[in-house]
């Protein structure tokens, strides 16, 4: 057995908070069905309203503009598939054309490719090698192609950059078209407040600040024209028909409640935390080289790329050690191509192939960056001897 368990995949997932799994315990007494009028009913209905008013005063929205979904990416596939709607009572008017970054999780960019073969017209724009977006880029497609609506992401799940989105926000809306950002990987990390960024819609998930899986939210600003992709039922205000995950929605709300009290100095601990795990890794294994943005990054996202060994195999041993990381998006695994973002931002495929996304969260502690600064090098000399590519391995 590992001598301790370091769960270092934060960004895939994050552990319940202890207040989230209190909170979902007391609420499992309230069964009612939301839309019904008898008093059961009535008592879920209070629940679902006060969590939609915590989540919108936590980033600056109006309660009426929250429409809770099952997950960042239904709402993500929500805001794309509006490029599709010719509903004359939604008046969405900015015609089939989306423009997004070759950096989009896979939910973004395989909507829009799907979108593309039913007629939208899509546009990526490319991005730096540290992943961020030059907002000139964006207005010379604007300049040219006129009213569209622009998906940029806040924050990268893989790489941890950050996006410049107020600024992005305004030359969209400068040239007639409406903004959308997934701050899933933002929440809880960097600021996110909508009437500073500017933005039309915006995604969160649960599940990655230390809600429960199975309940996201988007942000709809009042006035935008909006069409359902779920239709059905009157829920949420007829923007999302179906019964409620009401235990969901109530852990999400504490979920926020504790990032209210605890966020700042959190992302403060995990800053400091990566840059001691990255100075560790820098001085302790050669041919090791940091992707992303080492100004415009999540605090606690680390991804290295490690010359002359594969990615899978140095999560695999670091799992035989305790130590739990990735190889990029959850939502990617199994796939034998390399990360779309590494390749974005410039890199080979032999190198995106070694790279490893380290994410920390409220739990890790100095002690397991120590247990990984242990673990780490022998792991990957180890794989360097065996490997039949990196100078001085063994033939």
């Amino acid at each position: 057995m590992p001598a301790r368990t370091v769960y270092l995949d934060n960004n895939a997932t994050t552990p319940l908070h202890p207040e989230v799994k209190r909170a979902m315990a007391e609420a499992l007494e309230a069964y009612g069905n939301a839309s019904s009028l008898h008093g059961l009913g009535r008592q879920s209905r209070v629940l679902i309203e006060a969590a939609r008013e915590n989540l919108s005063a936590f980033f600056g929205a109006r309660p009426d503009e929250i429409v809770f979904t099952g997950s960042g990416s239904e709402a993500n596939n929500t805001v794309l598939n509006l490029a599709l709607c010719s509903c004359s009572e939604c008046g969405v008017g900015f015609g089939r054309s989306i423009v997004t970054t070759a950096i989009e999780h896979p939910c973004v960019l395989e909507t829009a490719r799907c979108l593309e073969k039913r007629g939208v017209e899509l546009r990526i724009l490319g991005v730096d090698r540290f992943g961020r977006v030059d907002p000139g880029e964006l207005e010379g497609l604007l300049r040219e192609k006129g009213t569209t609506l622009v998906s940029v992401m806040t924050a990268n799940n893989e790489i941890g950059t950050v996006q410049d989105i107020p600024r992005l926000a305004e030359i969209t809306h400068r040239y007639g078209g409406l903004f959308h950002t997934d701050a899933v990987q933002a929440l809880g990390k960097v600021p996110v407040e909508v009437g500073e960024m500017g933005v039309d819609f915006l995604t969160l998930s649960a599940h990655k600040v230390y809600g429960p899986k199975g309940v996201g939210a988007l942000y709809v600003r009042k006035g935008v024209p909006f069409c359902p992709m779920i239709r059905g039922g009157h829920q949420e205000l007829g923007r999302r028909a179906g019964t409620e995950n009401l235990l969901g929605i109530v852990g999400f709300s504490r979920a926020v409640d504790m990032l209210r009290l605890e966020w700042k100095a959190d992302a403060a601990r995990l800053g400091e935390l990566r840059d001691e795990l990255w100075k560790g890794i820098q001085s302790r294994i050669e041919g090791a080289s940091r992707n992303g943005s080492p100004e415009f990054a999540l605090p606690g996202t680390l991804n290295i790329s490690f010359a002359g060994v594969e990615g899978e195999a140095i999560l695999l041993y670091l799992d035989l050690e305790g130590i739990a990381v990735s190889t990029g998006s959850a939502c990617s695994t199994g796939s034998l191509e390399p990360s779309h973002v590494l390749i974005a931002i410039g890199l080979p495929p032999e190198k995106a192939h070694g790279s490893i996304r380290f994410s920390l969260g409220r739990e890790n502690t100095a002690g397991d960056i120590d247990y990984v600064l242990q673990k780490l090098p022998p792991v990957i000399a180890r794989l360097r001897r065996m490997s039949s590519v990196y100078p001085g391995a063994k033939k």
